[in-house]
């Protein structure tokens, strides 16, 4: 099940293990899944990476779920968690999800698993940041979780359609989206004219753009209640 390592101790790091180490495993694994994907990363296919048998991988890890779950978490070991710089909560929290997005974008795979249980402590360690900074700033809930789940979700669901767009073919699915939109630009005018297809941008600049109007808004909602927000600093 998924989540569950974090959950389970570890009986055969008591009873002494095998040369073969877990850090090695999830090295491994990163570097399976960062070449092939999600979907070819099996057992056998890991064993034989690590040249050994399933059968002594499985003192380490007991499926391919704990595999996942612990490739997750050490890529989010990646994600360097702001000093406090004396810039205010904006700028950590911007430096902490430009960081969170760079690593999805390292690690495409990444993305399309984070509905899974994050237990692991580099996850919580980051997500414990993000919380404790809101609150410092002055997010109270029910407003608490809904801008952590705001800025999670959003990182997130930049990150996997970024990394699941063919780059290749960008220009040329640019190219028939006008095409179509242009002949249905009645029914479709808003679209036609300015939708994401349609318009010229990047992605650097549109992340950050959409990361500035939710920051707006976590800090417009502090200061409707009476907040200071935290010295307000923009990010």
């Amino acid at each position: 099940m998924a989540g569950e390592v974090w959950l389970r101790p570890s009986a055969r790091r008591e009873r002494g293990a095998p040369p073969l180490s877990r850090d090695r495993i999830v090295q491994e694994a990163v570097a399976l899944l960062d070449a092939e994907g999600a979907d070819r990363l099996t057992m056998r296919r890991l064993a034989e990476r690590l040249g050994t048998g399933s059968t002594t991988l499985y003192w380490h890890v007991k499926t391919k779920d704990d595999v996942l779950d612990l490739a997750l978490d050490a890529i989010f070991a990646e994600v360097e968690i702001p000093q406090k710089s004396g810039e205010g909560w904006r700028a950590d929290i911007t430096a902490l999800i430009n960081g969170w997005r760079a690593v999805l974008l390292r690690h495409p795979w990444s993305a399309a698993l984070l509905s899974r249980p994050m237990l692991g402590p580099n996850v919580l360690a980051r997500s414990e940041f993000l919380y404790a900074t809101l609150l410092a700033a002055g997010v109270v809930e029910p407003h608490l979780t809904a801008a952590a789940y705001g800025l999670s979700n959003y990182v997130i669901g930049s990150g996997l359609m970024q990394a699941t767009w063919p780059a290749d073919a960008e220009q040329e699915v640019r190219r028939a989206a006008r095409e179509h939109l242009q002949s249905n630009r009645e029914r479709y005018p808003a679209l036609a004219a300015h939708g994401p297809l349609v318009a010229e941008g990047d992605w650097d600049t549109g992340f950050a753009l959409g990361l500035t109007w939710l920051l707006d808004g976590i800090q417009a909602g502090v200061t409707d209640a009476g907040g200071t927000a935290g010295g307000a600093a923009r990010a």
